[in-house]
């Protein structure tokens, strides 16, 4: 399998060679130059496969470069019962009641209680296996608006020739969130505070990664989802979530993903192009509903640092998805100059872009639908669903669990993807409940313990110079 730019890069590139890249060198992402396409067979053969061998014949797909031993031990590493708690790895459990069969995914029960884990541990294996066997080291570079930087540390700490440099907006995380990051004491992990939101810290990133002098100076990686390798390790959570909630390879399932930079719910298009029975592909935004506006309108219009909402789900306060690319790309008909009109020139000269009608009239075909959630709407679902089912649940997944809700199908299957625990979130989870969230125990007081980080402004100049700095 070989890869290509979204922004038209004619070079096709092995899986280990954009696995330390990043974004392409035409500021363009990664796809694979076609989707490999699953057959009835081959569903039923996967059916009753656990976790970690589904992953290994879904990875080995995309994976050609990497011997399949290999890469089954990799696999087999990362996705244990010890490190997710369960053989499932992701248990479905069902809410009874509505018009059709509602489940939630658990994608949360890793080490920092979010999603990003599923991906993140899987690449911190493939990072310190390629490194080795390139005898080579590398610097990531990465923004969080929350999860992305503690999955992406607790992935990365101690692994051989991998620096982490992690930025993320001052006081715009939860305090546990924060914690999670800042305690860390390793020396390979380096938390830098912007002053400025979300899209400020990825703005730097991508910045940094199109000085493609500087990037190959200082090898520079990055392990935000614009990364394939983590898009590709959440694809096969779709298809172990489908194989729990069906019986039959003609039954459709729908997801409603909680969604903020795209990547996630961008796994699951994946998963259908490759021929997963999925119905439709919720997409849930908070407040900052720029996904929504599109979806519904067929216009991309970012959001100035002023206008990004500060919100109670704060991994989706994004107004930028980065990941969006991917599939307009697909949605275009995988034409790479257009993509790089709308998001290089367009995108910098209008802060956004209008698809034509006859573009937008491609989406359904792609099975997308979304909505929106707000804040009195996520304390509604928190708390309905724990008086109906003494079910906690965070407040992301309170946003997908509502807008999936309203695009539940009779006979139609809807699971909607949990992206993390409500122990992350404990000011919103007493706001709805009046009792603090369940913790474990291992982690109580984190938010007590000693911070390392340093404090920037919204500087691409002073994050090199604290790269070159630490990297001397």
């Amino acid at each position: 399998m070989k890869y290509i730019s979204t922004r038209g890069d004619p070079a096709e590139r092995d899986f280990s060679e954009i696995l330390l890249e990043g974004l392409a060198p035409d500021g363009g992402l990664y796809l694979p130059t076609h989707y490999p396409k699953v057959d009835d067979a081959t569903l039923t053969r996967w059916r009753g496969l656990g976790y970690a061998d589904l992953a290994f014949e879904i990875l080995s797909l995309f994976i050609t470069d990497i011997a399949p031993a290999e890469l089954r031990v990799l696999i087999n590493r990362t996705y244990t019962r010890a490190t997710y708690g369960s053989d499932a790895i992701v248990p479905v459990r069902q809410l009874p009641g509505g018009v059709s069969p509602l489940y939630i995914e658990a994608l949360s029960n890793g080490p920092t209680l979010a999603f990003k884990d599923m991906a993140m541990q899987l690449l911190g294996n493939l990072f310190e296996y390629e490194l080795a066997r390139r005898g080579e080291c590398l610097n990531i570079l990465g923004a969080t608006s929350g999860d992305t930087g503690s999955a992406a540390e607790y992935a990365m700490r101690g692994k051989q020739g991998v620096r982490v440099f992690m930025l993320s907006p001052q006081g715009r995380m939860s305090p546990f969130q924060q914690a999670q990051m800042f305690s860390l004491q390793d020396p390979n992990i380096h938390n830098i505070a912007v002053e400025g939101v979300f899209d400020d810290c990825q703005d730097i990133v991508k910045a940094v990664s199109n000085d493609l002098e500087f990037k190959r100076r200082y090898k520079i990686g990055t392990v935000n989802s614009i990364n394939w390798a983590r898009l590709l390790a959440q694809v096969v959570y779709y298809f172990a979530g489908y194989f729990q909630v069906t019986r039959a390879n003609d039954e459709r399932v729908s997801f409603a993903v909680p969604s903020g930079n795209f990547g996630n719910v961008c796994a699951g298009h994946v998963a259908r192009c490759m021929g997963l029975p999925v119905a439709e592909l919720v997409v849930a935004t908070n407040e900052n509903d720029v996904l929504d506006e599109f979806f519904r309108t067929g216009r991309y219009r970012v959001r100035a640092s002023a206008e990004t909402f500060e919100t109670s789900s704060p991994s989706m306060d994004i107004s930028k998805a980065s990941n969006f690319e991917r599939f307009v790309f697909d949605l275009l008909g995988r034409d790479g100059a257009r993509v790089a009109e709308l998001f290089g020139a367009g995108l910098a000269r209008d802060g956004g872009f209008q698809l034509s009608t006859e573009e937008f009239n491609r989406i359904r075909g792609f099975g997308f639908v979304s909505g929106k959630s707000s804040h009195a709407d996520r304390l509604a679902t928190i708390r309905s669903t724990w008086a109906d089912h003494q079910d906690m649940i965070d407040t992301h997944t309170a946003d997908g669990l509502k807008v999936g809700r309203e695009h539940q199908q009779p006979g139609v299957a809807m699971v909607v993807l949990e992206t993390a625990l409500p122990a992350k979130f404990a000011a919103t989870i007493e706001e709805a409940l009046g009792r603090p969230p369940l913790r474990p125990a291992e982690l109580d007081g984190i938010e007590d313990l000693p911070k390392r980080f340093v404090v920037m402004p919204v500087d691409v100049d002073r994050v090199k110079a604290y790269v070159e700095q630490h990297c001397a």
